[in-house]
């Protein structure tokens, strides 16, 4: 048989690494353990270490501890060979465990256990490693000290690495370009890039790791144009050869910058060294393209990169869900899946937020099967993805369905399904679900107690929006000007103007341009037009740039008070004045404005010159003026108008039925009754609430699910007799609940007799 020290040994060298590693277990288990030599033992375990092959180092390591030669397992250099293999493959609780039977250790032994620990983020432990290092009385080597600086880097401890860098200046080996290449890194990851760069500045002969080293600080700690700098003077200097994680930090540079010029002339120099068909750098360069908004662009490097890892998946996959490209999402989702590679986290929360809109239900539901099956929809972040999709695609009972499953809720959950609660409208459930959050986090954020704050002005809850002021104070949130923001805005809305007021000048210098728009606005809707316009006047006198919720506020405080030709002025120069473009938001005012003036032919005037379709708001302002001004022909325009576009539009109905009624056209009043009863059009019921005990209590007009209503309704009855005698009279018309006479069977004074 040919002696299998020197055939491994041959292969070895020749760089045969898994040939060499092929021979070794074709051995005849009957000559086991074979007779091998320290030198093949440590050729094997190299060979291993080289290819990460964790389960062959092993195979190799229990031959060696069987080996009859028991010199070979306390064999010192063996044994680092050994640490070094287990901790390149990612085993470092099986490094120390040989590091800790050695029974004798030099500088590279300890170099070798720290380095183990140091690059598979155990920095803690490689700490502990160095001081137990320094204590036994050994001296670091340019190694040792390499990897504890890593290891500060990755705990972002610069005290202790300051230390390290004073200890290996001391020790002359503070100029190796290892150590200084370390440093490098660490200062840079540290936020210190200025110290980074100086050390940088100070290397003699710099490698493409310290370039690299400086490139990657620059471009993570946001000086892009400086990163890109560096790549320039490296390529300058003739630095051949550059590796991916150059490439890649310049293409995230680039992508940050949205320096698409720049991005494709470093992709053309990638091409010429193939790195842009290298996973990292590709990933990168595709990332770059998608931000540039070139997608196609970016899947044409995505499809050129030879090995795509789950890493570049999820790039590209992001990548069409942030542009709304939620089909072609989807197929790279199945193209991942066939490609064997699972799906994580990342993956589905990058489909699912390109589920918007009620079209993309469906695939969100699709998702959420896949996840189910696959046992992938456990994790929180996901879940909450999950909810927000439920939410944004209108499907509320499936958000709540979502947020009831999840076991342990994040701060997340609660914010994201209060948000839905809100922007679904069932705001009791708001204040239910608020209570519940008060028990379960020690503390509230802010986005939790705007959304109290949200569903309380909607309901003008003045009792809660209290109870979150004093909050706020209690957890020092006095000062958030968000928060702040967010109680004027609510108070305002609930009419206690005051309590406003009084906060809006406590925030003295940190009021922004939101916090005098919420009091301008809140001031105009409560009819308080001359305070609205007299802040304003004040905000423009400070320098304040009005935003278009501040001209919102203004233009409303103008229509409420009748200063028409104000109005009309302030909407004439938001545009040249501030660059505002006129919304629908501030066109509907003005046409309200008008309206309330009676000057309905203006208004119509307006509509038809606006830049944008009219839409049902604007028709309801104009058809509520022409009832209150009797004018027949315009509230039939815009009513008719209405109805066009939404066919079972009540208000429409009801109104016009009023301005039939109150020109005496009774014909027409009918013919729109039975109109309205063919369609099957209802008026939606009204709706209040009253606190009582502590609790919200909701009632919606004719409902009967109250177990006290006969009670109720009985006082109620009471209660408008009370009204009728001391001379109320009850509206007339459609508003009337029980409407349902047939009016061509009525005669005009029948109906005056009965309705007053």
């Amino acid at each position: 048989m040919q002696n299998p020290n020197g055939t491994i040994l041959h292969l070895y060298h020749s760089g045969h690494l898994s040939a060499a590693l092929h021979f070794f277990q074709s051995l005849p288990s009957s000559l086991a353990p074979a007779p091998l030599s320290a030198a093949t033992y440590s050729a094997l375990v190299a060979a291993c270490s080289r290819l990460r092959s964790l389960c062959e180092g092993r195979l190799v390591h229990h031959h060696l501890l069987a080996s009859p030669e028991a010199g070979l397992v306390r064999n010192t250099v063996l044994n680092n060979h050994l640490i070094t293999m287990y901790g390149r493959c990612a085993a470092p609780d099986s490094a120390r465990l040989v590091f800790d039977e050695m029974p004798t250790k030099n500088p590279v032994s300890w170099a070798s256990v720290i380095a183990a620990h140091a690059q598979n983020r155990r920095s803690a432990e490689a700490l502990g490693l160095f001081s137990s290092m320094l204590r036994a009385g050994t001296a670091p080597d340019q190694f040792a000290l390499g990897s504890v600086v890593r290891a500060c880097a990755e705990l972002g401890d610069v005290g202790v690495g300051r230390q390290v860098h004073a200890q290996a200046m001391k020790s002359g080996n503070g100029s190796h370009l290892i150590v200084q290449n370390a440093l490098v890194t660490m200062y840079s990851k540290s936020g210190l890039v200025g110290d980074g760069f100086s050390l940088f500045r100070r290397i003699r002969e710099k490698d493409l790791i310290s370039w690299g080293s400086i490139i990657a600080g620059f471009a993570q700690q946001g000086y892009e144009t400086e990163a890109l700098q560096m790549f320039r003077e490296m390529v300058a200097e003739g630095m051949h050869h550059p590796s991916e994680f150059h490439f890649g930090s310049v293409f995230s540079a680039c992508s940050v910058l949205g320096s698409l010029e720049y991005g494709e002339q470093i992709h053309s120099l990638s091409v010429k060294y193939r790195l842009d068909r290298n996973s990292y750098a590709g990933c990168s360069l595709s990332d770059m393209y998608a931000r540039c908004k070139k997608l196609e662009s970016a899947r044409r490097v995505f499809y050129g990169i030879d090995a795509p890892d789950l890493v570049c998946w999820n790039s590209i996959i992001n990548a069409c869900s942030v542009q709304g490209v939620l089909n072609d999402a989807m197929v790279l989702f199945s193209e991942m899946r066939d490609s064997g590679l699972r799906p994580d986290g990342i993956t589905v929360r990058g489909l699912l937020c390109a589920c918007v809109g009620c079209d993309a239900l469906n695939h969100g539901r699709l998702i959420h099967s896949y996840l189910v099956k696959f046992g992938l929809d456990g994790q929180v972040s996901v879940r909450n993805s999950l909810l927000s999709v439920y939410a944004r695609c209108m499907d509320f009972s499936s958000a709540m369905d979502v947020f009831n499953e999840t076991r342990e809720p994040d701060v997340v959950t609660w914010n994201s399904i209060l948000t839905a609660c809100v922007q679904h409208q069932h705001l009791e459930l708001v204040f239910k679900l608020f209570n519940l959050l008060q028990r379960s986090v020690p503390s509230l954020d802010r986005i939790s107690l705007n959304s109290v704050l949200s569903a309380s002005a909607e309901l003008g809850y003045i009792e809660m929006v209290e109870q979150v002021h004093t909050y706020t104070f209690k957890a020092g949130l006095v000062n958030d000007t968000m928060l702040s923001n967010g109680l004027i805005d609510t108070y305002a809305k609930c009419g206690s103007l005051d309590d406003a007021t009084k906060l809006f000048e406590m925030m003295g210098t940190n009021c922004d341009v939101f916090s005098w728009s919420s009091l301008i606005v809140g001031y105009a809707q409560s009819g308080y037009a001359r305070k609205a316009l007299d802040l304003f006047a004040r905000m423009r006198s400070l320098g304040i740039r009005p935003t278009h919720v501040t001209f919102v506020g203004v233009l409303t405080a103008c229509s409420r008070v009748g200063f028409v030709d104000e109005g009309c002025y302030y909407y004439s120069i938001m545009e040249p004045e501030y660059g505002i473009a006129p919304t629908r938001e501030h066109c509907s005012c003005v046409i309200d404005l008008l309206s309330r003036a009676g000057r309905l032919t203006e208004a119509a005037k307006f509509v038809d010159q606006m830049p944008f379709e009219p839409d049902i708001v604007m028709w309801k302002t104009l058809l509520a003026a022409s009832k209150t001004h009797n004018d027949v022909e315009m509230g039939k325009r815009a009513a008719e108008a209405i109805l066009r576009l939404d066919p079972s539009h009540s208000t429409a109905y009801v109104l016009l039925c009023n301005i039939y009624a109150a020109s005496g056209d009774w014909d027409e009043f009918a013919r729109l009754k039975k109109a309205m009863r063919s369609s099957g059009v209802k008026k939606s019921p009204g709706k209040s609430w009253v606190k009582l005990k502590g609790e919200l209590k909701v009632f919606i007009v004719e409902d009967r699910s109250h177990p006290e209503s006969e009670e109720i309704y009985t006082m109620l009855e009471l209660v408008v007799m009370e009204m009728i005698k001391a001379g109320y009279v009850p509206k007339l018309l459609c508003e009337h609940d029980n409407f349902d006479h047939t009016y061509s069977d009525v005669s005009h004074d029948e109906m005056v007799a009965e309705y007053g």
